[in-house]
């Protein structure tokens, strides 16, 4: 059973930086994408980030520039460094990844960034 953990969440000043990571059971390359979601208080799940099994990378207009999304050099884990951190951006940051039509979500990591 694929598992993903979230972790690298914390409370940081506006402009700083964090990254986290989302480590997978078993290797990332199996899976046909990866991606980062968020979750602030009172809103909807958003998109914010997707890693392609080719290496291609995508983010919504609201992070560009600012996030970035990689892969370690352990083939199971994917991270996503956050900069220029802004007060909007605290939210719950989730892994989300899909295999052959199957969605597996980890549990979330919350960053939280004060003004």
């Amino acid at each position: 059973q694929v598992q993903l953990v979230e972790s690298g969440g914390g409370l940081v000043q506006a402009g700083g930086s964090l990254r986290l990571s989302c480590a997978a059971s078993g290797s990332i390359f199996s899976f046909d994408k990866m991606d980062w979601y968020r979750q602030a208080p009172g809103k909807q799940r958003e998109l914010v980030a997707t890693l392609f099994s080719g290496g291609r990378t995508a983010y919504t207009d609201l992070v560009k520039g600012r996030f970035t999304v990689s892969r370690g050099n352990a083939r199971n884990t994917m991270y996503l460094q956050i900069n220029s951190l802004k007060p909007e951006d605290t939210a719950t940051y989730y892994c989300h990844a899909a295999r052959l039509g199957v969605e597996y979500w980890g549990k979330g990591t919350l960053v939280t960034v004060s003004s």
